[in-house]
């Protein structure tokens, strides 16, 4: 009986762990391979316990990912507790396009990391930026964009010099193909964007 309880207090203590984790933001294998083991045993607890809640767990197990999501139920009438955050348009622009570029590279079946230096995020978003006679704050606007998009978890800093970035695969829940069918509309949008505020 004392076993049990113990195994049970030990579950409890893990389920904690994972569902803090969890709450914190996105919880990826390969950089907390243990927590992920923790919610691959309790994934089933995770779902009731977190559902209490009117939230919902996301789990990518081969993309190696997991976060959880507001329910979108009227019927629940619980407050809502993940925030929903506008992007502003550099952020979006930059969002979409590394998601463009995660496409190509999985269309061509090479690397399944994407890895793309601070130059070339550069030149991706370029195109869609007003022009600027100033090379160095050109690149500081995009540095503070693509801190932006670290913070939500969709890129990663590597430490390499040059400076380069790694796109976490999470990007392909953000933006999913629904977004990315409409791309070329929404390419059209950035440049009228683009050339309105030259």
């Amino acid at each position: 009986m004392f076993v049990n309880d113990d195994v049970e207090t030990a579950q409890d203590a893990s389920l904690g762990v994972v569902v803090i984790h969890l709450m914190k933001g996105v919880l990826y294998r390969d950089t907390n391979p243990a927590v992920w083991q923790q919610l691959q045993d309790l994934h089933a607890r995770v779902i009731d316990y977190v559902k209490v809640i009117g939230l919902d767990l996301v789990l990518d197990e081969a993309e190696g990912y997991a976060f959880l999501k507001q329910v979108n139920d009227e019927d629940l009438a619980l407050p809502k507790l993940v925030a929903r955050r506008p992007l502003s348009f550099p952020v979006s622009l930059l969002c979409v396009l590394l998601r463009k570029k995660m496409v190509e590279q999985d269309a061509g079946g090479g690397e399944s990391r994407l890895i793309l230096s601070r130059e070339q995020i550069v030149e991706m978003m370029r195109v869609f930026l007003p022009d600027r006679a100033n090379e160095a704050r050109l690149f500081d606007q995009i540095d503070t964009h693509l801190n932006k998009v670290a913070e939500f978890g969709f890129l990663k800093k590597l430490n390499s010099n040059p400076p380069a970035w790694e796109v976490r695969r999470i990007i392909k829940a953000l933006v999913d193909a629904d977004w990315l069918a409409d791309f070329n509309d929404k390419l059209k949008v950035y440049r009228e964007y683009a050339e309105s505020n030259v």
